[in-house]
């Protein structure tokens, strides 16, 4: 638990201090040793960038943040749910600043119940005793256990806490129904192109920032943002990475440049210096100036060095998960080959688990494919039985495979759907008795009750089908699959007709 230091105070020890790489006091830095997406926090509603949905006024995030610790509205508890890097702890510490606030903050993955009740014989004693409301930050609330969560039911109902929680995952399954109604949900959004760009641009001209000391690159900011993956923090720790690298490029240059000033030619030498003026003194002081002053350049190449690689979002037990298969699954379905390899390649840079990718490949073959083209299933079966084979990362060509053909191929749901309607009948009732001449005639005493008798072998008959009742007497003509125009299908239903011209003439 921790009562911790205002960040965003504007009277911080960290107002005016340089950004890094470039030389400043260690007076009055303060601050400036915070990483960059600490510094740049915004410290105001209005500096929050890319939750308009949120943020408009009069919003119920806006009543929150202005009103005061007597109010007696607007002050609810709120969940705030979204992705990593779109502000989630920036706004629980620009709630905090309403006047008449204590701010403490939690983080579930090292806090208890016993933590969560200090805080709330805390927060009674604060309203008591100076009228303060107290404001509790619970980071990564999914951690919290349902009796952990019970804990915080009695406060937020009373308003002893104005509770800021916090979660990546959907509240709807990680966050306990109780706690749920008695708090807002705010949905944030993951930040765009435009936010990204605007945070950097920010950064890079404030005081509490890079403090105009460096310059960046259009090419290096649009790589940025591409590779932040809508995640500000991640934007701005890349920054301050390549803003190091650059700054120590720039310092290495010119260390060589003074070297090779300080080595002259020999005639250079043996020559008598030329005097002097006052105005070659400025020209050149003020030059020096002037390059003291310029700013470093950030290159794409700095930017590039500080993040090998983009990171992924993803969470194999999030929403992530689930909306990158069923984006998967859809795609197939879709016949967009291409997506289809796109979102397979999102599971597989992600590290999920092959096998979970090789089943959902199989369920898709019977599911969306089926009869309009029967090879897919096999196909896809060997996909997966290879993966298990093989194992990763080669497995990946046989579910490219795999996945390639049945994005292409045919699509009917026709069979399974023929099932469903079929268990639908069969759970509401509709099942009917066995016909006696299908009924089972090898125990003893079965032709006595009349099992088997009359029922045709199919193979003494032309064509192979006998003509006869199958279907129990209540169901008698019911159709179940109904075969599309798709595929192989289409001869299919011409098959189907004439076997129901055979079975009941």
């Amino acid at each position: 638990m921790t009562n911790g230091p205002d960040l965003f105070s504007s009277d911080g020890p960290d107002q005016g201090s340089p950004g890094p790489g470039v030389g400043g006091s260690a007076a009055g830095s303060g601050r400036a040793l915070d990483p960059l997406a600490v510094r740049m926090r915004p410290r105001t509603i209005a500096e929050v960038v890319g939750q308009d949905h949120l943020t408009f006024p009069g919003s119920p995030l806006v009543q929150l943040v202005e009103a005061s610790g007597g109010d007696r509205a607007g002050a609810s508890s709120v969940i705030l749910w979204g992705p990593p890097g779109v502000g989630k702890t920036t706004l629980a510490h620009v709630i905090s600043h309403a006047p008449g606030r204590t701010f403490v903050e939690l983080s579930a993955i090292t806090a208890g119940v016993k933590d969560v009740r200090q805080v709330i014989e805390n927060a009674r004693r604060e309203r008591d005793m100076y009228q303060r409301t107290t404001v509790l930050f619970l980071d990564e609330i999914h951690r919290f256990s349902k009796a952990q969560q019970d804990a915080l039911l009695p406060a937020v109902e009373n308003r002893l806490v104005v509770l800021v929680a916090a979660t990546t995952e959907n509240p709807s399954f990680s966050v306990i129904s109780p706690l749920l109604s008695r708090s807002l949900l705010l949905t944030l959004r993951p930040l765009d192109d435009a936010a990204i760009a605007d945070l950097l641009d920010r950064a890079v001209a404030s005081e509490r920032g890079l403090a105009g000391q460096f310059e960046l690159e259009p090419a290096a900011k649009d790589f940025i943002v591409r590779i932040a993956g809508a995640d500000a923090r991640r934007s701005l720790t890349i920054l301050e990475a390549a803003a190091g690298i650059a700054a120590a490029q720039a310092e290495f240059a010119e260390a060589d440049d003074g070297d090779a000033a300080d080595d002259p030619a020999d005639e250079d030498a043996e020559t008598e210096p030329e005097a002097r003026t006052d105005a070659d003194a400025d020209a050149e002081g003020s030059s020096g100036s002037e390059t003291d002053r310029r700013a470093i350049l950030i290159t794409e190449a700095a930017c590039a060095e500080a993040s090998s690689e983009t990171v992924l979002r993803y969470d194999k037990n999030g929403d992530q998960h689930y909306d990158v298969v069923s984006a998967f699954i859809k795609s197939i379905r879709g016949s967009d080959v291409d997506a289809a390899l796109h979102y397979l390649a999102r599971m597989i840079v992600a590290g999920e688990d092959p096998r979970f990718i090789a089943r959902r490949v199989v369920i898709s073959a019977a599911e969306d494919i089926g009869m309009a083209d029967p090879q897919a299933l096999p196909i896809a079966v060997a996909a997966s039985t290879a993966v298990q084979n093989i194992g990763m990362p080669e497995g990946r060509i046989p579910l490219a495979e795999a996945v390639t053909y049945l994005a292409m191929a045919p699509k009917s749901n026709a069979s399974y759907r023929a099932l469903d309607a079929a268990i639908a009948d069969v759970k509401n009732g509709f099942s009917g008795q066995v016909p006696t001449h299908l009924r089972d005639a090898h125990y003893p005493g079965a032709k006595e009750l009349g099992h088997g008798e009359g029922y045709k072998y199919s193979h003494d008959h032309p064509h192979g089908v006998a003509a006869q009742e199958y279907l129990p007497e209540t169901l008698r003509g019911k159709r179940y699959y109904e075969p599309t125009g798709n595929g192989m299908e289409r001869s299919l239903g011409e098959r189907l007709e004439m076997l129901q011209r055979l079975l009941r003439p």
